[in-house]
Formats: C-alpha cells, sequence, structure tokens
C-alpha cells in the first residue's frame, strides 16, 4: 500500500524548482560531471568509454558491489543490493521484506518519513522514540527500552541524524547495539550521512559489520554530491533477507540505470577526494550559520550539529514556523522546510549546509528578519 503523500516532497515538489534560495535541502551542490569523469581511474573510464545502455544486474554491478563493500569492515559484494531509485527504494523493499516476519518497529525520531511511514503504511504497528532538544538531541536508551515489544522486529536509527545533526557518542551507540543484540531485534541503521562527521574520530560502527542481521543503509545523495545519481544501497549479512529484498526489486526498479551505476563506481573509487569535496562546503557553510544564530540568539534557539549537512533551529519569536517560512519564499525567494513536514509540532525548521550560495541565501534571511522584527523594534 502507498503510504499516502509524502509532506517533504510535495513541499519540495510545490518551491524547488521556482525559489532563489533552497536552505532547507538536505544534499550538498550536485557534483559536476566533468570533474567526476575526471577522477575515473584507468579501469572506470574504460567501463564508462564502452558503456552499453542495456539492462544491469539486479543486485547491481559486480564492480559497483565491490566498491561499496569496501566502505565496510565486514560485507562482502554479495552483501550488498544496490538499489537504482536511492535510499528510498531500498527502504521500500526492506520494510517489506520485514513485515512478512514481524508487526512491529521502533523508530527514532523526527525522522525522514520512509522510515516510519512505509512500514505503517504495510500494515506494522511504529513507535516513535522522540530526541528531545533540552537533552541536545542525544538518543534516550530507557525510551527505546520502554518501547520494545516481544513482536518488535526492528530498531530503526538515523546517524549522523536528519533533521538535527545529532551524532551519539559511540560509547552510547553501542548500548544501543548491545540491545537490540541482546533482545534478538534487528537495527536498521539509515547511514546515508555517513561520512559527514565534523570530527572523524565521532564516526559510528556501521550496523551491517556489528551484527549479520544488521542493515546498513546508503546513498550517493549526501556525503558524495550525487544526487541526480540515484543510487543507493543496502548491505547486510543476512543472505535470506537480502534474497527477499531481491525478489522484491524485481517488481520495483529491476535494475539502476547502467550510466549511473559507473558514476557511482568511479565517485567511490575517489571517495577521499569526492566526499572532501562536499565537506569543505559544509564546513565553510557551518561558520556562517553558526555568526548568524549567534547575531540573531533573540529569535533563535540553535543547537549546532555535530555532524551531517542539515540542523533543525528553533524559532522563537510567536509567528507560526508555516507562516514564517512561507512569507520568507514569498517575499525573499528563500525556502527553509518547516517542521510540519516531518510532523514535528515544535516551532522548528531544518536548514541544509550544503549548498554554496548559502551565504546570499542568508542575507536574504536577514533582510527580512529586518523587516518583520527589528524594524519594529
Amino acid at each position: 500500500m502507498i503510504p499516502g503523500e509524502s509532506k517533504l516532497e510535495r513541499f519540495f515538489a510545490r518551491y524547488e524548482f521556482s525559489v532563489r534560495h533552497i536552505l532547507g535541502a538536505s544534499d550538498v551542490d550536485g557534483y559536476p560531471l566533468g570533474e567526476l569523469l575526471a577522477l575515473a581511474d584507468d579501469d572506470a573510464a574504460r567501463r564508462w568509454h564502452d558503456l552499453t545502455l542495456g539492462y544491469t544486474e539486479t543486485t547491481g554491478h559486480p564492480a559497483l558491489r565491490a566498491a561499496i563493500a569496501d566502505r565496510y569492515d565486514k560485507v562482502s559484494p554479495d552483501e550488498v543490493v544496490v538499489c537504482g531509485g536511492g535510499a528510498v527504494e531500498a527502504l521500500f523493499l526492506l520494510v517489506h521484506a520485514l513485515i512478512e516476519q514481524h508487526s512491529h518497529l521502533v523508530v527514532v525520531w523526527p525522522a525522514f518519513e520512509s522510515l516510519h511511514r512505509v512500514a505503517q503504511a504495510a500494515g506494522a504497528a511504529v513507535t516513535l522514540v522522540p530526541l528531545r532538544a533540552h537533552d541536545g538531541w542525544e538518543l534516550d536508551l530507557d525510551a527505546v527500552r520502554a518501547a520494545l515489544r516481544p513482536d518488535t522486529g526492528a530498531i530503526v536509527v538515523n546517524y549522523p541524524h536528519n533533521p538535527t545533526g545529532a551524532l551519539p557518542a559511540p560509547a552510547r551507540f553501542q548500548e544501543l547495539l548491545d540491545l537490540a543484540r541482546e533482545r534478538g531485534i534487528r537495527v536498521v541503521s539509515d547511514e546515508v550521512y555517513r561520512g559527514t562527521e565534523f570530527d572523524p574520530a565521532t564516526r559510528l560502527p556501521a550496523a551491517a559489520d556489528v551484527d549479520a542481521s544488521f542493515v546498513s543503509l546508503g546513498v550517493m545523495s549526501k556525503a558524495y554530491g550525487l544526487a541526480g545519481l540515484r543510487i543507493g544501497w543496502l548491505a547486510c549479512r543476512d543472505r535470506a533477507l537480502l534474497a527477499r529484498v531481491t525478489a522484491m526489486k524485481d517488481f520495483t526498479s529491476v535494475c539502476a540505470s547502467a550510466p549511473a551505476e559507473i558514476l557511482a563506481l568511479i565517485a567511490l573509487r575517489a571517495h577521499d577526494q569526492v566526499t572532501g569535496r562536499c565537506m569543505d562546503i559544509v564546513r565553510g557553510n557551518l561558520a556562517h550559520v553558526d555568526a548568524f544564530f549567534a547575531r540573531h540568539a533573540d529569535l533563535f534557539e540553535w543547537i549546532p550539529p555535530r555532524a551531517g549537512t542539515v540542523a533543525f533551529p528553533l524559532l522563537r519569536a510567536p509567528v507560526p514556523i508555516d507562516e514564517f517560512v512561507h512569507e520568507l519564499i514569498e517575499q525573499e525567494g528563500v525556502m527553509l522546510l518547516p517542521a510540519s513536514v516531518f510532523d514535528h509540532t515544535e516551532n522548528r525548521f531544518r536548514i541544509g549546509l550544503g549548498r554554496s550560495d548559502l551565504p546570499a541565501a542568508l542575507a536574504r534571511l536577514e533582510s527580512y528578519l529586518s523587516r518583520r522584527w527589528r524594524s519594529r523594534a
């Protein structure tokens, strides 16, 4: 069953291609194709030059699966399924493969809609465990324990976190993984922002490396700046689960785009250079955003992200966030993402750090604030 309308995607569809500045995006400026091709090693360059535009393997090109497996410690190429619909397709397939066995999921929230709404549409019961701003968006293990039921089939997490930029300490995350293993519960770990930590020492282990039943989800969109490839994947050492996912994939995309797979291969083999370019943009923008919120501390609560490309500030002013966001779009052509698209009731919005036009967008936001409040003050 389709899980109804996606609030987030419908919001983007309404404004993304008409505003001047997208200040609420979760991705990074798209990598220029020519620059990416220039990074190809001899093998990948030959594959690109000799590419024929036919079908590819259902589970993904063997070379691409090998490159993805290299990003893990214990995962083999045969334990990777490539999805041509990004991480969204990977989540859709995985949830439906899991719902055959279990009827309850625990999901850390706020979260990307597919992490909980697809399961609900498929008939599962879902318990949302909220992250709290007053705790610095820290993972509440007691709340996770309280949410578990005898029929809980999976705990779903997303770190680095969208939309808050949260990242638990490795020891806290390990406690969660240990809890799941003790209870015999699978962990589904949305790791699409893995590799965007501001301090690499804080990087969490990939779930698929920790336990054979745990699942890691990845994508070329966030850390790599290659959203247009629509290449995502899931990695898991449970071959029976992978077989169910692959069987379901025959009814969705069947296979990924042949050119997209080779371009993803090039990027993965040049991982440090590609992700380094993206993180240079994010780190530079974080300095601008920190300074902006310091100047306007009376209007906003600002909890800086520890990783990733997004954060989730609070508007302190007595104006509903949806009104604030739509006024900003209409008057300045700058798009933020209201918390309502996450079904979050606090007066928050998502701000993205991955676009190089962020300084210009902040200047327009500042102009709007000056007219809306400072002039009245």
